[in-house]
């Protein structure tokens, strides 16, 4: 599980193949996992300077896989203990989203975001969703896109600095709102409501 705050801006030292190499501060171990652009990745392998992380074709398909050269966000698994900041993120992005427009209003930036219209629906004004690992907070949501509103040490501090019209992101909705929509579409092709071993099957499945 992840937080959505960017523990750092690391550098992609290579990418060939399936095996992505990160050059990091943060001192991995085997085994770990570690959300790079969102996507929760498993290290593979471990170097005086970073960590490698295997990529399948399945993954690379489903993401946003330009923007993981020069510069990648990266956060660590929490830990029991640690401070829950952010939202809950599980590092299993939904879809890639594309950057409409990004409007600059002096003290803040309006970011707009166009989806698939199926992912809407997981999509809440006032709700959380997560960009590229940066966790956010929605602020309109349309018929195909949402609005952000990014503060300047976000745009300064993250790779939203780089991003353009056009420029493809890795979105993650709301684990909530999926849950949700999941139990009422479940509801809704019954005749009757839920029993309570129908309720444990559901939950079972996350």
């Amino acid at each position: 599980m992840f937080t959505g705050l960017i523990r750092e801006i690391a550098k992609v030292k290579s990418f060939v193949g399936s095996t992505l190499t990160i050059v990091s501060q943060h001192k991995a171990s085997l085994g770990d996992s570690i959300a790079i652009n969102g996507a929760c990745l498993t290290v593979v392998k471990v170097h005086h300077d970073g960590f490698s992380v295997e990529l399948s074709p399945e993954s690379q398909k489903l993401l946003a896989i330009e923007n993981y050269k020069d510069e990648v966000h990266i956060e660590p698994a929490m830990m029991m203990g640690d401070r829950f900041e952010g939202h809950i993120v599980q590092g299993h992005i939904d879809t890639i989203g594309e950057i409409e427009a990004i409007k600059n209003n002096g003290n803040s930036y309006d970011v707009f975001i166009k989806v698939d219209k199926k992912f809407i629906p997981y999509i809440v004004p006032k709700g959380s969703i997560t960009i590229d690992g940066v966790s956010l907070t929605v602020n309109d949501v349309s018929d195909e896109s949402f609005r952000l509103t990014i503060i300047p040490h976000t745009m300064k501090e993250t790779l939203f600095k780089n991003y353009k019209k056009g420029s493809r992101v890795n979105v993650e909705t709301d684990m909530f709102a999926r849950y949700i929509a999941h139990i009422l579409k479940h509801q809704q092709a019954h005749t009757s409501s839920l029993t309570w071993d129908e309720v444990d099957a559901i939950s079972s499945a996350f």
